[in-house]
């Protein structure tokens, strides 16, 4: 393996090693253990015993009362390092809890006798996506592209290697040059600069790809494009925060809306158009693998305040118009659904998309009256833009039509391999057709800490008013802490792409909207998933996910990780290793994660994570070290495949 001559160190704040204490707390600590010694050995016969066995010689070793701490272990395959005079050391408990729940004893150094060194993976897997391998999407079903959806291996069909970054890979550019630029090494395809070539999408240039902005129905450029859009509803006001880009290519409309305070989540399929959702991520814009087949997109319902298709090739018109169905659960009362492309102005390009006239405007018809079956209202038709607006609410709605009809007992966010089906999701009901069903939203920037309606109406279980305000101020509390003990928070352009495992109200992407960063944040499906739709709420993005599967998007796509209470959250539910190594895989080359938990668990993981190249440090919670929850700080050290391998 090829390793950087300037190896990555984890960079941490002295002071968030080793906080100062006083003279009176070490001198009682002192005497308390004195006295528990002679006691102990009062109880047990004095000190007139000949020998100790090796077990009670390391068990009281384990539990030595001392009021400094260890130097955290490395990985095995690396040198230790000295602590510079005068600066606090990192903490390490391994040698204070030395039996691991799997029968594995820790020895005094911290390290396990069970740890395992995870290989690599050969080069050929540099891009694999194991709940989109295109392999094993061919043992299902073409119709209607299921084979295109999630089908994740299990058993012996899992990966148990570290994926490895493309020999040549470099850093990505810093935010805001890498929406117009990227190394051609990261994703080295050139597929689309050929077969979009005239549409402007993407070109190599030497030893980068650039991105002009362009897209098949703006030629002019997506900045252009998405000016036509704001002259047709209100894109400048604060009103429209969250959009869905449905088959996505490389981004570029989101890429560019992100100037306009708007934050879009783009997918696409892993399918011919070779790792366009791959450059999507490269350029710094959220994006992730995914299509509409058979199953509900993993969003929860009214998520979106504007949803988008550009020339996507969905048949809108087909199937009884679910897939506009699927849309029409997804956006928010009163949030717009573009269309361009065909068969819009199918007058002015008939020839060009080779089809009749005829085709073409039975096509726009029948998505006219899916349309007004949803009760959609079309805004305007101007050139080569449609826009429709979905109603505030249902009230004159289910007087009005027949079919299709509402859905009647399904949870409408429900999304996790939930099945689409011919039928509206009902919004929730109003006292009269003047109001917002669900509640009215503040707008942009306000919303982000204004209290969610889900909460204020009591939607979400548990969760009051009162405590959403204390989540958010406990948040910012939180990062605040993680930039005073991480040093590369000050680098500027060091994290872009921002992943957070357990994100619950979206605490931790509020706490962090000010910087030039985005935030995934992923609702585990085995918790209370229902706090999702809160965090659409607050004009963040997101996703569903069990974390016991791999996610869909390409390996490398993050530049942070935070793991809250997550191994805690999947304790028993499958192994701890399924889920370092997935976060191995999304996780950038010189990458950081936080994980939080409590202390016993952190150290199971560290022992785990030791042998996968992380370089790890376990450093106090932000209350002082009483507390038993500990933060796990990791880098992700440098390393590709070998070019002989690929």
């Amino acid at each position: 393996m090829g390793v950087r001559p300037a190896a990555t160190k984890l960079n941490i704040s002295p002071a968030a090693a080793r906080r100062p204490s006083s003279f009176l707390p070490i001198a009682t600590v002192a005497l308390l253990c004195s006295a528990s010694y002679f006691l102990g050995a009062w109880q047990h016969g004095g000190f007139s015993s000949p020998s100790a066995s090796p077990s009670s010689v390391s068990v009281a070793t384990a539990v030595a009362c001392t009021t400094t701490t260890t130097a955290t272990t490395r990985s095995a395959t690396r040198p230790r390092k000295r602590t510079p005079a005068g600066q606090g050391q990192a903490l390490d408990f391994s040698a204070h809890h030395a039996a691991a729940a799997d029968g594995a004893v820790l020895s005094s150094s911290g390290d396990s006798a069970a740890t395992r060194r995870y290989q690599a993976c050969p080069a050929r897997y540099s891009e694999y996506t194991p709940c989109e391998d295109v392999k094993r999407s061919l043992r299902y079903p073409r119709e209607r592209l299921v084979y295109r959806e999630r089908h994740c291996p299990t058993g012996r069909e899992r990966l148990r290697c570290l994926v490895p970054a493309p020999s040549g890979y470099r850093n990505p550019f810093p935010w805001p040059a890498s929406r117009d630029v990227a190394w051609f090494a990261n994703v080295p395809h050139k597929e689309l600069t050929v077969e979009k070539a005239v549409q402007n999408w993407i070109r190599v240039d030497g030893d980068k790809f650039r991105f002009p902005g362009g897209g098949t129905m703006f030629p002019h450029g997506a900045d252009a494009y998405i000016d036509d859009i704001g002259k047709l509803i209100p894109l400048h006001d604060g009103s429209v925060r969250t959009a869905l880009d449905t088959g996505c290519g490389v981004a570029s409309w989101g890429a560019y809306l992100l100037s306009r305070d708007i934050l879009a989540m783009s997918f696409a399929p892993r399918d011919s158009h070779e790792a366009q959702v791959q450059f999507a991520l490269e350029r710094g814009v959220p994006a992730m693998i995914g299509v509409l087949a058979s199953n509900r997109l993993t969003y929860p319902a009214r998520a979106f305040d504007m949803a988008h298709c550009s020339r996507c090739l969905i048949p809108w018109h087909l199937y009884d118009g679910l897939y506009l169905i699927e849309v029409d659960r997804v956006l928010r009362p009163g949030g717009y659904w573009i269309l361009s492309g065909p068969p819009i102005n199918w007058k002015k390009y008939w020839k060009g998309w080779e089809r009749t006239k005829e085709d073409l405007n039975a096509e726009q018809q029948a998505i006219e009256a899916v349309a007004r079956s949803l009760c959609w209202k079309k805004i305007k038709e101007a050139g080569d833009i449609a826009v429709w607006q979905k109603p505030a609410n249902h009230a004159s709605c289910k007087a009005s039509r027949k079919s299709p009809p509402f859905c009647s007992h399904k949870n409408p966010d429900a999304a996790w391999y939930d099945k689409m089906e011919v039928c509206v999701t009902p919004l929730p009901e109003v006292s009269d057709a003047s109001k917002v069903a669900g509640g009215a939203l503040k707008k942009w920037p306000q919303r982000l800490t204004a209290v969610p309606p889900r909460i204020s109406r009591g939607s979400i279980k548990g969760v009051t008013s009162k405590a959403f305000v204390q989540d958010t101020e406990l948040w910012r509390k939180r990062v605040q802490h993680y930039k005073g003990v991480i040093n590369q928070f000050e680098q500027k352009g060091r994290y872009r792409n921002v992943l957070d495992m357990n994100a619950g109200l979206g605490g931790f992407a509020a706490a962090l909207a000010s910087d030039p960063l985005w935030v995934m944040n992923m609702v585990p499906t085995v918790g209370n998933s229902s706090t999702l739709g809160v965090v659409y709420e607050r004009g963040l993005i997101g996703s569903y996910q069990d974390w016991c599967e791999g996610m869909s998007t390409y390996p490398r796509t993050y530049d942070l990780i935070h793991a809250d209470s997550v191994f805690t959250l999947y304790k028993n539910r499958c192994e701890m290793d399924i889920i370092l190594l997935e976060m191995d895989r999304i996780l950038r080359p010189e990458g950081t994660v936080i994980i939080r938990d409590d202390v016993d668990m952190l150290v199971k993981v560290k022992s785990a994570a030791d042998g996968m190249r992380w370089d790890s440090q376990i450093v106090d919670h932000e209350d002082g070290p009483l507390v038993r929850e500990k933060i796990l700080l990791v880098v992700k050290t440098y390393w590709t495949a070998k070019e002989q391998d690929q």
